[in-house]
């Protein structure tokens, strides 16, 4: 009979079920599930034990005794691998894991179709206006349909932040649906691959100026943290539309009501939040 040798952990969330179902058939792996809510008499042991460690969750989702730091190796001294579901890892201290010999791997690209699709569908319902008009005729009489018009996408300007795995969809989809421009901004990128993805290099505030849609499709690291701020929404153009589909705390969300309310743009399509789910009184959501 074959010995469970092999020790996977993960904390409240699969991306999928089936992650879960291929290594149950495995008859040398062991996978433990762990909640957030974990007493250190569960926990303890599993960490102690773990070979590898699935991360699910977002930073925020994560509770903060599980995310990938000094603290966690320490408890986990037979680790191997930190596994982070899609590209980003900002749970994960990459540096501590290097040190203490521990392999970080990412799944990046292995959503980039759907996350595509998502800001595309985001910048049509924005343009479109569809949100607004839905609860209008909802909710008024006699809706004037000259309130809620529109704008056309087509042949406009985007600028894509992050021409990775995402990007370069954004930047296909935009281009081959509705002959949009695409700019991009992408410090990792030369203007040649950049060009090859479907893209103009242009610096980050150049992208904030000339784009009528700014897309944000970068993962959050320290060099992108707060990288929209007051200051970069106050480079946008008036009718563009901001829409994020990366991580929260890239945006600062004080900064991006600000520009709502005083309509330094004209709207924003957002996929992350600082917490999510965001609570129910969040400004944003009014």
């Amino acid at each position: 009979m074959s010995v469970n040798n092999k020790r996977v952990f993960y904390v409240k969330y699969l991306a999928n079920e089936i992650y879960a179902d291929i290594l149950r058939a495995r008859p040398d792996v062991r996978l433990d599930r762990l909640e957030n809510e974990s007493s250190d008499e569960v926990s303890a042991p599993i960490l102690a034990a773990a070979h590898a460690y699935q991360v699910g969750a977002a930073r925020d989702e994560l509770a903060s005794h599980f995310h990938v730091d000094h603290d966690l190796l320490r408890r986990a001294p037979n680790l191997l691998i930190v596994s982070s579901n899609g590209a980003g890892y900002d749970p994960v201290d990459v540096e501590a894991c290097t040190a203490a010999g521990v392999l970080v791997v990412n799944q990046s690209g292995g959503n980039a179709h759907s996350v595509a699709e998502h800001a595309l569908a985001m910048l049509l319902t924005l343009s479109k206006r569809i949100i607004q008009a839905d609860r209008a005729l909802r909710r008024q009489p006699n809706v004037n349909r000259n309130d809620l018009i529109g704008t056309e996408a087509q042949g406009k300007t985007i600028g894509i932040v992050g021409l990775g795995n995402v990007g370069r969809r954004i930047a296909a989809l935009c281009r081959g649906l509705l002959g949009m421009n695409v700019l991009a901004y992408d410090p990792y990128l030369s203007a040649t691959q950049m060009a090859e993805r479907g893209g103009e290099k242009v610096k980050l505030d150049e992208l904030l100026r000339r784009s009528d849609y700014v897309s944000i499709s970068c993962p959050l690291t320290k060099e992108s943290r707060g990288m929209i701020g007051p200051r970069e929404f106050a480079l946008m153009q008036p009718h563009a539309y901001f829409i994020t589909t990366a991580r929260g705390f890239i945006h600062d969300e004080a900064a991006l009501l600000e520009a709502l309310n005083y309509k330094l743009i004209a709207g924003a399509g957002l996929d992350v939040w600082a917490k999510e789910p965001p609570p129910p009184e969040h400004p944003l959501l009014r």
